[in-house]
């Protein structure tokens, strides 16, 4: 039987706390679990579970376009630095991935992890050891190679 989503974020912050980025991405479609597991982590540690989407859109409500492309890695690292304690759990992270915010999300939550341990729920698939969001045609489509953090996957396929 495998190992419950939930134990394998848990045993993967332990890891987490020996590198450089502390960044956990769960890397699976919708639907998968990963906002379940986010749940179970927060009520056995505490953490506090953000919804980035929700967070985030609050505060870029009263501010244009520009603004929101150079505001958004401060406002989110606000809503980091706000959460209590050395675990931050990270859910909804769609708007990450707008491009009219021209970001780099994996960079955003690399950077949020040198001062907290980040576990983050990722919309994608684990392909040939490249982590993906969305389909190569799509706007928002990103591929990166799984280095500088630690995966936890709910789908791996090589």
């Amino acid at each position: 039987m495998a190992e419950p989503l939930a134990d394998q974020v848990l045993r993967e912050v332990d890891r987490a706390r020996e590198l450089y980025h502390r960044l956990i991405l769960m890397v699976g479609p919708s639907g998968s679990g990963k906002t379940h597991a986010l749940q179970q982590v927060s009520a056995s540690t505490s953490a506090p579970l953000v919804n980035v989407n929700l967070e985030l859109s609050r505060r870029m409500l009263d501010l244009t376009e520009r603004q929101r492309a150079l505001q958004a890695p401060r406002l989110l690292g606000e809503i980091v630095g706000e959460a209590t304690g050395e675990l931050v759990l990270l859910d909804n992270i769609e708007i990450l991935f707008d491009v009219h915010l021209k970001q780099d999300p994996l960079r955003l939550l690399q950077g949020l992890s040198r001062n907290k341990t980040v576990v983050a729920a990722w919309n994608g698939s684990i392909v040939d050891g490249h982590m993906t969001y969305a389909v190569p045609d799509h706007p928002e489509y990103r591929r990166y190679p799984i280095r500088d953090f630690l995966v936890v996957s709910l789908s791996v396929t090589t």
